[in-house]
């Protein structure tokens, strides 16, 4: 059940990061190469280094980190486009599954 709410988690970066860039980017190639091309900079980051069959895996600390970046830079887009209440809610639900995923040693 958590690792499925982590896989819901990862698909809403993937979309909170295409809504900061359609939201963020001026004129309309702006909008598309930011709300296209962050959600693929993540998919390629998160492919490579940090999902289960990732080509250069990460381990511990390192693999913490990336998580932790990718999915803080998640909530802070959502803030910026004033979508407060749900960056705020994004971010408790990153919370509580970061603490299940390390308490039932699902890592």
């Amino acid at each position: 059940m958590n690792l499925a709410l982590r896989f819901l988690l990862e698909i809403c970066v993937i979309v909170a990061f295409g809504y900061w860039g359609l939201q963020t980017g001026k004129g309309i190639f702006f909008k598309l190469l930011l709300g296209i091309g962050t959600p693929v900079l993540f998919v390629v980051l998160w492919s490579m280094f940090g999902s289960p069959k990732a080509t250069i895996p990460l381990d511990g600390a390192w693999h913490f980190m990336l998580e932790f970046v990718i999915f803080s830079l998640a909530v802070i887009a959502l803030y910026a486009t004033g979508r407060t209440q749900l960056a705020s809610i994004f971010a408790i639900l990153i919370i509580i599954n970061q603490i299940l995923l390390s308490v039932s040693h699902q890592r």
